[in-house]
Parts: structure tokens; C-alpha cells; sequence
């Protein structure tokens, strides 16, 4: 089984631990696109600040984001479900899980990354400011540089087993699921229900999806999509199926909340 994860904008810096060592990280086949992707983001914020500002999207303000780029072959790393925080990751709670369900996020989870393409839970990386949109002096539109190769990874990383997308859209582009393996992944969404009306809520949607993730770490695995449906049913998430629409298209599994 594998999970697929978004990551976070907001990342904890760590204080110690290694440099970043790009052919350590898992998915190896990824490493010449991770090395092309860093050294042209350690360029662009080793140059003039307000280019790399307008590249990244952010402000003044934030220019500690871009001494964290800069750092990004020196500064200290820490396993990447460490780095990132915010409101799935917080929901998720990877470190409270225990020995064996944290043994089944290192196994099954694997988190979307602008800069590094896919990392497992205990990659050690470092902070940094990404995103999948960006247009990348030196490399150009990141969804073109990473699609072909995160496909291909995605492949040999579900194995025979089923395939939980939980990415944003955004992350998506960056390596959609192929085609051969669209009849046994689940694309989730999560739905609020107001008045009768599904909607999109960006908090409920984040928490939902980390206390999803968590509470698969701690069922059997599911070996089919029929499989995952009865398992989040049973734990008592309101779920409607939608079967793909053309041959080539995922499963579609909206879960219903109220509130989180």
C-alpha cells in the first residue's frame, strides 16, 4: 500500500544533523533531477534577492527563505516528517504513533516535494522554500522536470498493492499516477457538508486527511479499493465511491465530514 502525502508550506528548521545527502534519500532514481532542481535553487537565491522573491512568491518579509535555500547543501536535516508542520502533519502526529504503525509510515507514506520529488517519512533533509508551480530559472516549469520521472518511481513504489492519493492538485502535476496502476488507486477528497452542499474547506481538508492517514497506519492494510472503503467506513468515515469515468482514471473516494 502506498500513501501518497502533500507536503507543507511551513517547515521546523533543524538545529543539528547531517547535510543533505541526495543519494541517500529513497526513490534513487529521482537524484539527477533532485541534484539539477537544488543547484538551481541555490543559484537563484545566491542571486539578486528580488528576482528570486517574484520566483518564489514571496515577499521581504520572508527573506529568511531565502538564506534557508541558499543553505541547502550545508544546513542540518532531520527525517522529513519532522521538517513538515502545519495542519495534516499536526492531525497525523507522526511522533506520538507507536513502534508499529511507525513502522508501517516509513514503509507506506511517501510526501510530494518540489525539491526532492517524493521522500519517505525518514529522508533526512533540510528546511526549505519550494513550490510545485514554480518556474525554475535553469530548469523551467517543475511539473515538466519531475512528471515523467515520479511516474515512473510511483510504479516500482506500489509494488502490487493499492495506491491512496492524497496530494493537492498541485502536487499531482508533479507525477501523475500512471495509467497501468489507475485501477487500484483511490484519489481522496475530503467534503464538507453545509446546508446540503459539498464544499471544499482547505482546514478540514488537511486535519481530515492526517487523521486518515493515521488511522490506516493502525488497520490492515487495504489490498483492493473495495478493501479501503470498508476500512474507513468501519472506522466512521462517511464515504461515497466514484468509479472511474474512462479507462485510465483513478477511483474517486469523497469522505463526508461535518466538522473535524
Amino acid at each position: 500500500m502506498l500513501i501518497l502525502l502533500p507536503p507543507s508550506e511551513g517547515k521546523e528548521s533543524p538545529v543539528s544533523g547531517g547535510p543533505l545527502a541526495l543519494p541517500q534519500l529513497s526513490f534513487p532514481t529521482l537524484t539527477d533531477t533532485r541534484m539539477a532542481v537544488t543547484d538551481a535553487l541555490v543559484r537563484l537565491c545566491e542571486g539578486p534577492a528580488a528576482r528570486a522573491r517574484t520566483t518564489l512568491g514571496i515577499s521581504i518579509r520572508q527573506d529568511g527563505e531565502l538564506e534557508r535555500n541558499r543553505r541547502l547543501l550545508s544546513a542540518p536535516t532531520a527525517p522529513a516528517g519532522e521538517i513538515y508542520r502545519g495542519v495534516l502533519y499536526d492531525a497525523l502526529d507522526l511522533g506520538s504513533l507507536g513502534t508499529r504503525a511507525r513502522g508501517r509510515a516509513a514503509k507506506d507514506l511517501a510526501i510530494a516535494s518540489a525539491l526532492f520529488g517524493l521522500v519517505r517519512v525518514n529522508d533526512h533533509i533540510p528546511a526549505y522554500r519550494l513550490s510545485a508551480n514554480t518556474v525554475l530559472p535553469g530548469v523551467g516549469r517543475l511539473s515538466a522536470a519531475w512528471r515523467d520521472v515520479v511516474s515512473v518511481a510511483l510504479v516500482a513504489a506500489a509494488g502490487r498493492g493499492i495506491v491512496i492519493d492524497m496530494r493537492s492538485s498541485a502536487y499531482v502535476s508533479l507525477g501523475p499516477v500512471p495509467a497501468a496502476l489507475a485501477d487500484r488507486t483511490a484519489v481522496i477528497r475530503v467534503l464538507q457538508d453545509r446546508g446540503g452542499r459539498r464544499v471544499v474547506v482547505s482546514h478540514h481538508n488537511k486535519a481530515t486527511k492526517g487523521y486518515l492517514t493515521r488511522t490506516l497506519l493502525h488497520e490492515p492494510r487495504a489490498t483492493s479499493v473495495d478493501g479501503l472503503v470498508r476500512i474507513l467506513s468501519g472506522a466512521g468515515y462517511p464515504v461515497e465511491t466514484a468509479a472511474p469515468r474512462r479507462a485510465g482514471d483513478p477511483w474517486t473516494l469523497d469522505v463526508i465530514v461535518d466538522e473535524v
